[in-house]
């Protein structure tokens, strides 16, 4: 009896230390938010002086495959179909609302250094990426219709908000909960400068610098 209970928490302990084995392929999913923290340049004219713009946030379900490497270095992919951000109008035009919409679709990879043990329960972990961030969609709204002088009468103003690549720094925390299933929390900061232009020809620079806060559930295979 004795040798049979030895053995089962032998093949315990082996269970536990393959949580994080190098070769293993982490899947999970959840829900990620994008929070802009914008510094937004002035409109060019003609426009009213003082033309400033913000972004919203959002929220979408979103996935993330990892490779884990050896004991400490792991690569992450995160997977989405992309962000849908409302434009607001500031500055001059503050209180004018909504002024356009853009979607934006992040391709990233992430190097990260988990501390501790494979075994651990607990892993905190710092993490390094590039990110292109890739937008499309952009649609000026009626607001912006009626704000912008040389509006084409009867028509409407467009966006077009350039793609860009861009460095991101992170923190994150894994949770063991068996050797298969895991919960993944983390906060990166994406460092981001693009530029819009309208239709009309005027354009504005705006730094974004998103926060982005991830919250998984996923499995070892």
């Amino acid at each position: 009896m004795k040798k049979h209970l030895l053995a089962l928490g032998l093949m315990g302990c082996v269970s536990c230390a393959v949580a994080q084995k190098a070769g293993s392929w982490l899947i999970q999913g959840g829900l990620t938010q994008i929070s802009p923290s914008v510094t937004s340049g002035t409109l060019s004219a003609p426009s009213p002086s003082g033309t400033t713009v913000g972004v919203g946030s959002d929220t979408q379900a979103t996935a993330q495959l990892s490779y884990i490497y050896n004991d400490h270095w792991s690569v992450a992919v995160p997977l989405g179909l992309g962000f849908k951000h409302k434009l607001f109008g500031t500055g001059a035009i503050a209180g004018t609302g909504q002024i356009g919409t853009v979607t934006a679709l992040p391709i990233s990879v992430f190097g990260q250094y988990r501390l501790g043990e494979p075994n651990a329960q607990f892993r905190p972990y710092g993490m390094l990426g590039l990110s292109y961030a890739y937008f499309h969609d952009a649609q000026g709204s009626a607001a912006l219709n009626g704000l912008n002088p040389i509006n084409p009468v009867g028509g409407s103003t467009g966006l077009k908000v350039d793609s860009k690549f861009a460095p991101n720094a992170g923190l994150g925390m894994f949770i063991r909960v068996d050797d298969r299933w895991f919960v993944d929390v983390s906060y990166s900061k994406t460092f981001l400068k693009t530029t819009t232009t309208l239709s009309t020809g005027q354009s504005i620079q705006t730094t974004l610098n998103p926060g982005i806060t991830s919250l998984g559930v996923g499995m070892r295979f």
